[in-house]
């Protein structure tokens, strides 16, 4: 009976793909169609969190043969993303309809879109390896069609094609991991799975092949997240749009992150795995941040955000950090989501909220007070909320950086009124910030009950090391950003600036090598169908 009842969740996903397939005759009935199919696969979503809330893991039995077919699992990690994608994906389908309006292709649009949608929704809550990857698959597909929505744009096509070739990359790792998993536990139905995963870890018994799995999982993961260096076709699906970029940066680029999370017993028994994780994750996302703050189209800044914030969240689950990540996602997604969506009003918007400016430079002794000054909060708060560097570095290191982002304010504040009373008042500010940041994520852990491992300690020195130059590198690159307006018109700063703002020449050389070796246009037919 919990079967029958626990297969309607596929109904949202099943009616974005009628209206994907079929849609409707006019512009206007489709679009009220897609709004009708994403509204039912939200109500769906919310009906399947309470169920979850209550009655705790749910799945289905498998459609298929020794562990290889179709289910559905339902544990609090997929109905969080379930409801998280139902929710944007309704927000930009709804926006989509007044966005296209008039535009002769909105019919084609809005059913590229719809299928786009119901493959992540799938991704979210399939319980099954295989139809977890046919899932990850179409999602590529649908979006690789919205990328090439304009396919008379040049640009389009060149990110279309580095996306294509980092796709089939991803998926080749993907279908690798659940060939071994299927030859080391002789399933991939997630229930049989994971609990086969658990008596490994219990066991403490970690074979090559569960390493080689982990790994490949984690490729995807890096690969589908635009990662470093292979994250410049991120950059350049501006000229989509505007939805396509809100669900590609809210929801898609997510995908990553969500893998690593659903499978997260697996990588976690894989110290390798874990440190690649880190590594990579903690070099994007400095990388990202740097070239952030040298860019001066909108879109653009937020590509690079995307890319900066994905790191973080690899970083995290690299350091063990799983609620967190899962936090990380929910609050970036809501958050790309509205950016990407009101871009086009974002002048007004500072045209509107401006206010007179002090114009001071922060005295380089007092920014690195303030510096010092914030850190010492966050390890004090953290401490006290059992997240010091030591007990918990993955929250610990993006609570860190988090209260850097509050260094100019504080500084700002100090060199107007250096005064107790100011220096005191901008302190406790910034303590009430580490106070709800540490308080969200113990939620984050109570949301993911046992759906994910707990956050972990820092496994050795070398880690420990490695979490405090991340700290320090963002508390350097804070300091830097604060000189930046004093040393602007000398030629080594503005030589230093054209690198950066071009992102180290990394996306150049890759569209060098994509034109040369994909030089000519493929017929539209084909870019459709890829």
């Amino acid at each position: 009976m919990l079967d029958n009842v626990l297969w309607f969740i596929v109904l949202g996903p099943a009616a974005l793909i009628a209206v994907g397939i079929a849609g409707g005759a006019s512009a206007s009935r489709t679009n009220r169609l897609a709004f009708v199919a994403a509204a039912l696969s939200l109500a769906i979503a919310v009906m399947t969190a309470i169920s979850v809330a209550v009655d705790g893991t749910l799945h289905t039995s498998t459609l298929g043969a020794a562990g290889i077919g179709l289910s559905i699992y339902a544990d609090r990690l997929s109905a969080t993303m379930f409801c998280l994608v139902a929710f944007v994906g309704l927000v930009v389908v709804a926006y989509s309809r007044n966005y296209l309006h008039g535009d002769p292709g909105q019919v084609r649009f809005t059913r590229y879109l719809c299928l786009t949608l119901a493959a992540v929704l799938l991704v979210a809550v399939t319980g099954n390896v295989l139809a977890f990857a046919l899932s990850w698959i179409a999602t590529s597909m649908g979006l690789h069609a919205l990328l090439l929505f304009y396919r008379e744009r040049p640009a389009p096509i060149v990110a279309a094609r580095k996306k294509f070739l980092v796709s089939r990359l991803g998926e080749a790792c993907l279908l690798a991991a659940a060939v071994l998993l299927y030859r080391a536990f002789g399933t991939l139905d997630y229930a049989a799975l994971f609990a086969r995963v658990e008596a490994l870890r219990v066991s403490g018994t970690v074979t090559a092949t569960i390493q080689a799995v982990a790994i490949l999982l984690v490729c995807t993961a890096l690969l589908k997240s635009a990662q470093f260096p292979l994250h410049g076709w991120l950059l350049e699906v501006m000229e989509t749009p505007t939805p396509v970029s809100a669900l590609l940066h809210a929801g898609i680029i997510n995908a990553g992150g969500f893998l690593v999370l659903r499978f997260a017993e697996i990588i976690g028994l894989s110290l390798p795995s874990l440190n690649l994780l880190a590594v990579i994750g903690g070099f994007t996302a400095l990388f990202g941040s740097v070239v952030m703050l040298t860019q001066t189209s909108i879109k653009v800044m937020l590509a690079y955000s995307t890319i900066a914030q994905m790191g973080f969240m690899m970083l995290e689950c690299g350091l063990g950090a799983f609620p967190a990540a899962l936090l990380h996602i929910v609050a970036h997604s809501l958050y790309k989501a509205h950016a990407f969506l009101s871009s086009g009003s974002v002048i007004d918007i500072a045209r509107a909220s401006w206010t007179p400016s002090p114009g001071g430079k922060p005295h380089p002794r007092r920014l690195i007070f303030a510096i010092a000054g914030v850190l010492v909060v966050t390890f004090a708060v953290g401490r006290f909320f059992g997240a010091s560097l030591a007990e918990k570095p993955g929250v610990f290191v993006f609570g860190a950086v988090l209260m850097l982002g509050l260094i100019h304010l504080i500084a700002n504040g100090i060199d107007e009124r250096p005064n107790a009373f100011v220096v005191g008042r901008i302190l406790a500010f910034a303590g009430i910030v580490a106070v709800v940041y540490f308080g969200l994520q113990i939620g984050a852990e109570a949301l993911a009950g046992d759906s994910l491992p707990r956050t972990v300690a820092a496994r050795g020195p070398l880690e420990l090391a490695f979490t405090a130059a991340i700290v320090l590198a963002f508390a350097l690159l804070t300091f830097l950003q604060g000189q930046v307006p004093r040393a602007a018109a000398t030629p080594r700063w503005q030589a230093v600036y054209a690198h950066v703002s071009n992102g180290l020449y990394v996306n150049t050389i890759a569209n060098r090598l994509v034109l040369r070796y994909w030089p000519s246009a493929p017929r539209r037919s084909a870019e459709g169908s890829q």
